[in-house]
């Protein structure tokens, strides 16, 4: 199984994605999951907050998701935190982008502040040794989608011209497709990695709850395949590198990003039982950005967790695997508890 590590080579987070076609039962009893941590107090307390969480895998913002600005990182803190997430024994820590950027936008100051913003971020991510950025899109704010892919995609130019050899990738994040939000359909993420220059360097992250919103359904086996059946058709598998777990708290095609706990908003413990336990994404960090209220990181893993485990044990029951299949905007609050 392939293993994602900030310590490991760069070029593995490329040359070694490529997915098992047919939807099948894990055989392993690890699965890769884990959850968007807090960076308050200093990024290595992000490592210690997933450990005390039992997460294999860990998602943090590198600056304050807030503000354009962000206070610089010392030296000292970033080797600390790259000790910390090797001392952890972490299978992949990934970044998301803060909540400002719109590389879609046609003002022209917002689009190139924009692209700094990103640019800065690629940098913090090269110095915490992390290889992977989740960005969302953008928006086009009205100029309309084919003007939109062209934007994301020159800016993602400009920032991947920036960022040279630094091996960190950008992996582009499905929407809800609020308001004028790019990503919200699989066709956007498919023009885009078309358009762009440098398309080695991009990926995919499926959001459970966004593409739900969207129009996706996943709430059982039959629309699950159809689903991943569409992203292959459309996008490829071997264009998804992370998976963000989520509930939905709104109904299908409501185009509305609003999170819930694992099984308890609209999509049901069914599609996440199929996602832990589909081995095309057993080496997938599976991240969690679930409210935190309440402890709910730890019960929304320990409730994947058993669904993994339900589903190995109803393999060996079965005598076998399942069937193959047959093909593949801001939130209201921030679910990440920054």
């Amino acid at each position: 199984m392939v293993k994602y590590s900030v310590t490991a080579g760069r070029n593995a987070a490329t040359d070694d994605r490529r997915l098992s076609r047919a939807i099948a039962l894990r055989k392993e009893p690890e699965v890769l999951l884990g959850a968007h941590m807090s960076i308050a107090g200093g990024m290595p307390l992000a490592v210690s907050r997933a450990v005390e969480t039992e997460c294999r895998v860990l998602q943090v913002f590198v600056k304050n998701a807030s503000r354009w600005e962000g206070r610089a990182l010392p030296e000292a803190e970033c080797r600390e935190f790259r000790d910390a997430v090797r001392e952890a024994g972490l299978a992949a820590v990934v970044a998301h982008d803060s909540y400002l950027i719109n590389l879609a936008s046609p003002d022209e100051d917002l689009w190139e502040r924009s692209i700094a913003a990103l640019t800065d971020e690629m940098e913090r991510c090269d110095r915490l040794g992390l290889d992977r950025l989740v960005a969302h899109p953008g928006a086009h704010l009205g100029a309309g989608e084919r003007a939109g892919v062209r934007r994301i995609a020159a800016a993602l130019d400009r920032v991947l011209e920036t960022a040279g050899d630094s091996g960190v990738g950008i992996v582009l994040e499905t929407t809800a497709g609020q308001g004028s939000s790019m990503g919200h359909r699989f066709e956007h993420l498919r023009d885009l990695l078309a358009a762009a220059a440098r398309p080695e360097r991009l990926s995919v992250c499926v959001d459970t709850c966004h593409v739900f919103a969207a129009g996706y359904d996943i709430r059982d086996r039959e629309s699950y395949e159809r689903t991943f059946e569409e992203f292959d058709r459309v996008v490829g598998l071997d264009r998804l590198t992370v998976l963000h777990l989520n509930d939905s708290r709104r109904p299908l095609g409501s185009r509305v990003d609003r999170h819930a706990h694992i099984g308890e908003g609209e999509i049901g413990l069914e599609a996440f039982s199929l996602l832990v336990n589909d081995v095309r994404f057993e080496a997938l960090p599976k991240i969690l950005e679930t409210p935190k209220e309440e402890d709910g990181d730890r019960r929304n893993l320990a409730r994947l967790r058993s669904l993994a485990e339900s589903g190995a044990e109803g393999e060996a029951m079965a005598g076998g695997a399942r069937p193959a299949a047959r093909g593949y905007g801001v939130p209201e609050a921030d679910p990440c508890g920054n």
